[in-house]
Parts: structure tokens; sequence; C-alpha cells
């Protein structure tokens, strides 16, 4: 089953294509991992997923971004909706300039919650989905700026999941952190995986191999390969998809 549909998908960049006429099916309940060489589009596919493309100066898109047969390119979709169903990490955490508590309750508070013992359920709750519940019970009310890095991505996966999103998209979500931390947060998204669909930018083939059910792989703005992981990793059908995964291009 296909969360996500994207069809014919083109950006470019004051006349740079940066993706060429895309389209593939992302698997619903399943962690996809995008991957291929620095400069391909890796990043560029993630943010038409939730519309932060909007953002890039200069950035022009066509084709179709399907979720749940709503095409989110369309200028007529609530983006603040959109972002709700869509939740984001970046490769560097950005906690709100506000305490622990109120980084996960911005988001419910946003969409109309104004129960405290209701924000207080959900704060425990996503806390303790990415279990940081244990490690700042007793210091919610203080600056979240002053949490690990590590803590501070775990935080910011939290608020994502304060909104209940149905999809979950990572641009290299551990790349800034130590590896430890990086474990803790590769553990936890193959835990959500049956709950939510995840979409995830990586550089690291072995973290791919690790985490992804479904892979695509792209070269040079292009759709190259796609398909369940196991199969690509151990049995790719394109000589790019292998030069790529042999180390002979990066």
């Amino acid at each position: 089953m296909s969360h996500i549909s994207i069809r014919d998908l083109s950006v470019s960049y004051d006349g740079h294509l940066a993706l060429k006429g895309i389209s593939v099916d992302i698997p619903d309940g399943q962690v996809t991992a995008i991957i291929g060489p620095s400069g391909c589009g890796k990043t560029t596919l993630l943010r038409c997923c939730n519309r932060l493309i909007d953002l890039t100066e200069g950035a022009q898109v066509s084709g179709s971004v399907l979720i749940d047969g709503v095409n989110i390119l369309d200028p007529s979709v609530d983006i603040i909706q959109l972002r709700k169903k869509t939740g984001y990490l970046a490769q560097r955490p950005y906690p709100l300039p506000m305490s622990v508590y109120d980084n996960v309750a911005y988001g419910p508070r946003i969409h109309g919650t104004k129960s405290r013992r209701d924000l207080d359920s959900i704060v425990e709750r996503c806390l303790k989905a990415t279990s940081l519940w244990e490690e700042v019970r007793g210091r919610l009310h203080r600056p979240a700026g002053k949490l690990s890095v590590g803590q501070q991505q775990r935080l910011c996966l939290a608020r994502a999941l304060a909104v209940e999103p149905e999809v979950l998209l990572g641009d290299e979500p551990t790349s800034a952190l130590d590896p430890v931390s990086a474990q803790q947060v590769e553990k936890k998204l193959v835990e959500l995986k049956g709950d939510y669909t995840i979409v995830l930018v990586t550089h690291i083939l072995r973290q791919a191999k690790r985490l992804a059910d479904y892979l695509i792989f792209l070269y040079l703005g292009e759709l190259v390969e796609h398909g369940p992981a196991a199969h690509i990793f151990s049995s790719p059908r394109d000589q790019k998809t292998r030069a790529y995964l042999g180390g002979e291009i990066s």
C-alpha cells in the first residue's frame, strides 16, 4: 500500500534541473531510505513531501506529490494541516527557544489543545515514545537548549509526534549526533515505523542497510532504481546502483 505517490516530479533552481520527472510510490508503515551521491536531489525530493521546498528562493516545481490521494503541491492545500500530517527532522536539531515542555506542547496548542491535563498527557506520552521522559522529567520547564545534542534531536522527534502525524520525514537526522545518540534515534525510528510512514535521506549506506525496508536511489536528479531494500542491496539491477553500492561513485 502506498501512502505517498510521487508523479512526474521535477524541480529546478534558477534554471538548473535538480529533479527530473521522478515517479515513485512510497509504501505505508515502512522506512524508506533515499540514497545517492551528494547533490543528486535527495533533500530536494524530501522537502517536496511537506512543501518546505516553497521556502527555497528560485525553486520551480512541477508534477504532483499525492498524500492520501491529495496533491499537496496544489496551491489550495492548507500548509498548516500538511505540516501536521508530515513531521520533519532536520540534520541538526532545532529546539524552539523555550522549555522542554513547551517544545512538545507547541504544536498541540497551535491546533487547539488548551487543557493543561491534555497537554501534560501529550508531553509525557511523546517524551516516553522517544525515551526521553526519564532523562528530562525533572527539568521539563528548563530551556530545551540546555539538553545535549542527542537529547535535542529526540526532543524534536517528540515535538513532531505531538501533533499525531502520519508521515515522518528525516533529512540525515543522525548526521550531527555522536554514535550513542545516533543509535538511540535509529532505534526509535525502527520502533515507530509500524505506526508511521518514515522517509529518510541518508548518505550512510550502513544506516540504510540497518533501517530501510524500501530504497530509492537517485543519481544526478534522476530516479535510477527503487524497490525493497534487501533486494536492491543484494541484486541491484542498474550499473549505476552497483557502482554506488560498491563505492565506485560517491
